[in-house]
């Protein structure tokens, strides 16, 4: 499902139009990685939860030559699924 089969899925469910479901997901998005810029954590009960984590700066190898290069250390996102979305799979 791609952003706007998900976005017709609302609109169908909430009985809304496109443009609003449109507008909710994309709200959804903005406060979403406005909380994680600010290093918070968003936790949906029984969906899941998203949080920043440090990765450490490495070495590691270009493929086409070998050589060794380093890779700097960055911030990523992290979603852990909740019971509820891991028992529907």
């Amino acid at each position: 499902m791609n952003k706007s089969e998900l976005i017709d899925a609302m609109a169908a469910d909430a009985g809304i139009s496109k443009a609003a479901a449109k507008a909710a997901l994309e709200s959804f998005l903005k406060n979403v990685a406005g909380a994680l810029g600010k290093g918070g954590r968003v936790s949906l009960v029984g969906f899941g939860s998203w949080s920043v984590s440090e990765r450490a700066a490495r070495e590691g190898r270009n493929p086409q030559t070998g050589a060794t290069i380093k890779i700097a250390a960055k911030k990523v996102v992290k979603f852990k699924a909740g019971a509820e979305l891991e028992g529907g799979l």
